[in-house]
This record gives structure tokens, C-alpha cells and sequence, in this order.
């Protein structure tokens, strides 16, 4: 991804960064800091396995089930960003996360969108991807 100093300091995509910089460390303590008391992640957006009713995981509490659910047990992630355009108090991040996971390499497609508080912490993080699609890029690792 190409980008500009004025783009760099954006507060929704530095705040992005730091979140996509400590899932992929997996260090739990620091992805559940960049949160504001009261966020909430969807990811993906709807009713998945990771959120039956689809309604998200709404603060710290839930946000940290979610990371023991989807992100504790995975072996890498990685994050394939295309593009970035911030707007406002928010950064819509374009791009591919690549997961491994027992032995599979799977690739989810999508659009990851982040809105911060004006302390910028991370108010939402949503994830637009469809599992079907991800689920037809499985390979072995």
C-alpha cells in the first residue's frame, strides 16, 4: 500500500495498524487496549459461527471471548492490505487476511472498517467477508 505522510497519522488507520501489528504478535493484552470501554468488533458483519445472533461483541469482556474464540487458536495471520481511505473518524481498510491454521492456509477477502473515539481508541472494527468464499481458498500451509 502506498501511502503519505499526512495518511500515516490518521488516527483511525494508525489505529488499525496497531490492531492489525498485535494480532499478528498475538499479544491479547495490547489488541484489547487499543478498545474503548464500550467498542465492539463484527467480524464478519452478521450471524457467523463467531456470532450467532450477529449483533457483535460488544465491550472488553465480549471483545476478549472473541479473540479466545477466532484469533488465540490460529497459528499465523497476516494482513494483505490494498488500500486504505480514511474519512472523518474512520479508515476502511481494503485487502485479504491470511490465516493458518492446523496445517491450512485460508484467505478471507473483504473490507475492514475502523472507527475511533477522539482519544482514538477503537469504537468499532467491522469486518465485511464472506465465509463461503474464504472457505474456497483452504489450502495446505
Amino acid at each position: 500500500m502506498t501511502e503519505t505522510t499526512t495518511e500515516a497519522v490518521h488516527p483511525a488507520r494508525a489505529a488499525s495498524r496497531r490492531s492489525m501489528e498485535a494480532v499478528k504478535a498475538k499479544n491479547k493484552q495490547e489488541w484489547l487496549s487499543l478498545f474503548a470501554d464500550d467498542g465492539w468488533v463484527e467480524d464478519p458483519v452478521g450471524k457467523s459461527g463467531f456470532d450467532p445472533e450477529g449483533k457483535g461483541h460488544h465491550g472488553k469482556e465480549a471483545i476478549a471471548a472473541f479473540w479466545d474464540m477466532a484469533i488465540a487458536n490460529t497459528d499465523t495471520i497476516e494482513f494483505l492490505i490494498d488500500d486504505s481511505f480514511a474519512c472523518g473518524d474512520e479508515v476502511v481498510n481494503v485487502g485479504t487476511i491470511r490465516t493458518t491454521l492446523a496445517g491450512n492456509v485460508i484467505d478471507a477477502e473483504g473490507v475492514f472498517t475502523y472507527r475511533v473515539t477522539t482519544e482514538g481508541k477503537i469504537q468499532s472494527l467491522r469486518a465485511f467477508w464472506e465465509i463461503d468464499r474464504a472457505m474456497k481458498t483452504v489450502r495446505p500451509a
